[in-house]
């Protein structure tokens, strides 16, 4: 199944980790790194093999970072 290509995040909704990432220029372990470490925003369980971010969340560490130089 394609992943849509998206440039902007919705204020609503889900990303999946892939469409995450394309925001937030990290690899995937160092992803799961700061989930672990709270930085991050945990997913959410849409189904038993499926996960997603919320959209507002991702949007809110996006302004997180900018505001605070922090980097990723």
């Amino acid at each position: 199944m394609p992943t849509e290509n998206i440039t902007v995040i919705p204020t609503t909704g889900f990303l999946r980790l892939n469409q995450v990432l394309r925001f937030i220029p990290v690899g995937k372990t160092a992803w799961y790194d700061g989930i672990k470490e709270g930085r991050y925003p945990a997913p959410v369980k849409l189904g038993p093999r499926t996960a997603a971010y919320r959209a507002q969340d991702i949007c809110a560490l996006i302004e997180r970072l900018g505001q605070s130089g922090e980097t990723v």
